[in-house]
């Protein structure tokens, strides 16, 4: 008679491939007691699959797709299009220009408004992309800002501190001035919570007006300057590692590290078929 149940993969296998953390590290963990499987403590050689609950220091780890099998996309999104797959409106569409994918779909990780370009993240893994996006995850987003408006220390200053809007607290995490003078002033800002038009309405709320918006880094992940407004590139899997550790808080307990800057390189890249 068959088993019910497949006999799985070894347990220090089976989370590094989803990114938790190293084989080695893994193995620590277990020598540790650190790991329950099932409601018990997790010993070396214990093979596990997608239906066990694993634990570790007592938080759920969750056990679906493999980081081997994950792929993740960068699109530069241009001003104009929308992030939903369908709009009654007929308006363009981020999804119109992704490729193909077969035995699965693009899952845009968080969104850009119609009047935001730049950086835009897809995966096939849509676990992958709930963490990125968790609040927890602290993962910082970085924009291009133009302003129209009285930018002075005091204005930085607010912004950094926080600003009360609609009961909530926003703020700026970095803000510096770029380049440019008087309306065509730009300045980079960086924030981690990805609220709702956080950027445009933390301006708006020290009497400042953005005319122009662009996301050019989204963690580990920055947007290539050659890379044209309507195209994308595919991550290497050492990108997509850096994107599996940078949620590594939300799913484990590895140490933090340091957020990479170095720009994403492609493993491929596909133009548009139509012209701006």
């Amino acid at each position: 008679m068959k088993s019910a149940r497949q006999p799985g993969i070894r347990l220090q296998k089976f989370l590094a491939d989803r990114g938790v953390g190293s084989r080695r590290k893994i193995e620590s963990w277990i020598a540790d007691g650190r790991i329950k499987v099932d409601g018990r403590l997790a010993h070396l050689g214990d093979r596990v699959d997608e239906k066990s609950r694993i634990k570790i220091d007592g938080r759920l780890v969750r056990t679906g797709q493999a980081q081997k099998d994950s792929r993740v996309i960068l699109y530069n999104k241009p001003e104009g299009e929308i992030c939903s797959r369908n709009d009654p409106a007929r308006r363009p569409t981020v999804f119109r220009n992704l490729p193909k994918l077969r035995g699965g779909r693009w899952v845009a990780v968080g969104r850009l408004d119609i009047n935001t370009r730049g950086l835009l993240l897809f995966t096939n893994n849509g676990e992958l992309a709930n963490r990125l996006m968790h609040p927890g995850s602290d993962i910082e987003r970085e924009y291009m800002c133009r302003i129209f408006g009285r930018v002075d220390a005091g204005t930085i200053e607010r912004l950094q501190n926080g600003v009360r809007i609609d009961g909530g607290e926003y703020r700026f995490k970095k803000i510096k001035r770029q380049r440019g003078e008087g309306s065509n002033t730009w300045y980079s800002v960086v924030v981690s919570e990805g609220k709702y038009r956080e950027v445009r309405r933390l301006w708006e709320a020290v009497d400042c007006r953005v005319s122009r918006l662009v996301r050019i880094r989204y963690g580990s992940v920055t947007l290539p300057k050659n890379l044209r407004q309507g195209e994308w590139i595919e991550l290497k899997p050492s990108a997509i590692d850096r994107l599996f550790r940078a949620e590594e808080s939300v799913t484990g307990p590895t140490e933090k590290k340091p957020t990479s800057k170095s720009a994403s390189k492609s493993s491929g890249r596909r133009k548009k078929s139509k012209k701006k």
